[in-house]
């Protein structure tokens, strides 16, 4: 199973819809250097989001885009859900991610909640941990190694 990076995305604090940037670096064990979810101490380093779930909100009648719903790495052409954990995938020739958790509790509903009903993250997000880092730029290729 193939796809792409469509969007990258960062922020400086947690809770806040993270911006848009060319390129990242990610570091081994850690995550995304300047975002504020990287942590070498929990398995949630880094989170992904398919375009194609970002579409279902739109498809609500939500003007959302990559980013909105604080994923780091927005991919096209992967079901990210139907990955089980421990599945890894590699970014161009060096990086490597392993898949940690699929979805997550949200405690405190978030705006997108409120303005549609309903928010894709929990449910078909999907968080990774960096075996092996390097620098990854919007277009780079994923695949995943099932």
């Amino acid at each position: 199973m193939n796809g792409k990076i469509v969007s990258l995305n960062i922020s400086e604090k947690k809770g806040v819809r993270k911006k848009a940037v060319k390129e990242v670096c990610l570091k081994t064990e850690y995550g995304i250097e300047g975002d504020a979810h990287a942590s070498s101490e929990w398995h949630r380093q880094v989170s992904l989001l398919a375009v194609e779930s970002i579409q279902k909100m739109r498809d609500k009648g939500l003007d959302v885009k990559p980013g909105d719903f604080a994923e780091n790495i927005t991919t096209e052409g992967i079901d990210l859900p139907s990955l089980p954990v421990g599945t890894h995938m590699t970014i161009g020739e060096d990086i490597r991610l392993e898949v940690s958790q699929i979805g997550k509790e949200c405690h405190t509903r978030c705006a997108i909640y409120y303005l549609a009903g309903d928010c894709v993250m929990p449910k078909e997000g999907i968080f990774v941990r960096v075996l092996r880092g390097g620098v990854v730029k919007e277009g780079d290729q994923i695949v995943v190694i099932l």
